[in-house]
């Protein structure tokens, strides 16, 4: 989500940070609606994560200063703080300088940044609609259980793979299993209320990732 030439260093730019969390945070608080204590812990990781990603992308390239100084002269790049070079998977595999390469790597990043996005608003409609009188399985629900987490999972595997740093992998795990328990906590919830039918919706539909063979649902 950014196209800054190799020579450009585009860092201490906190307006830019402060802005990019802002808009990310809202947007995701926007189609999850965080109401009860454990979905503000959930929230307080994803925020956590947004803030460590674009501390780094456009602030302070901790992870960069870190690696390099770890590597000494075995630094892949000599110039490791452009922006360009932030770009830590193609850095490693020797890419960093290919146009072809940083556009493929943010193009797919982006469909997956953008793809969750699209999914957690489809997800937000159909819940809203249904205003907690009925039990919705149809649209994106038809598929998984949860897509709006679906969604926070690919926004952060696409920020991964476009902008990786120490801290975020570190944190990416504590944030799945975050959601993974909150979402296991609203099933139990949502299992009072709808009985028998959310027991059978749940035999059938996935939680996470839509079914691409026969199975039991993740």
């Amino acid at each position: 989500m950014h196209g800054e030439e190799a020579g450009n260093y585009a860092y201490g730019m906190w307006p830019v940070v402060v802005f990019n969390i802002l808009l990310f945070i809202f947007f995701v608080s926007s189609f999850l609606g965080p109401q009860k204590k454990f979905d503000w812990r959930s929230m307080g990781a994803f925020a956590a994560f947004i803030v460590a990603l674009f501390t780094e992308m456009y602030g302070f390239p901790l992870t960069i200063y870190l690696l390099s100084a770890w590597m000494g002269k075995s630094y892949p790049v000599l110039n490791p703080f452009t922006h360009a070079h932030g770009h830590l998977w193609l850095v490693f595999l020797g890419l960093a300088d290919s146009p072809m390469a940083m556009t493929v790597l943010h193009v797919i990043s982006n469909i997956l940044i953008l793809g969750g996005l699209y999914i957690m608003h489809n997800g937000w409609v159909l819940i809203h609609a249904s205003q907690g009188n009925r039990l919705v399985a149809e649209g994106v629900y038809a598929h998984v259980r949860h897509p709006q987490y679906s969604g926070i999972f690919l926004i952060t595997i696409g920020f991964l793979l476009q902008w990786p740093t120490i801290v975020t992998i570190l944190m990416w795990p504590i944030l799945m299993v975050a959601y993974y328990r909150l979402a296991m906590r609203e099933e139990r919830d949502v299992e009072k209320q709808f009985g028998h039918e959310y027991a059978e919706y749940r035999k059938r539909v996935p939680a996470f990732m839509p079914r691409l063979w026969k199975g039991r649902p993740l």
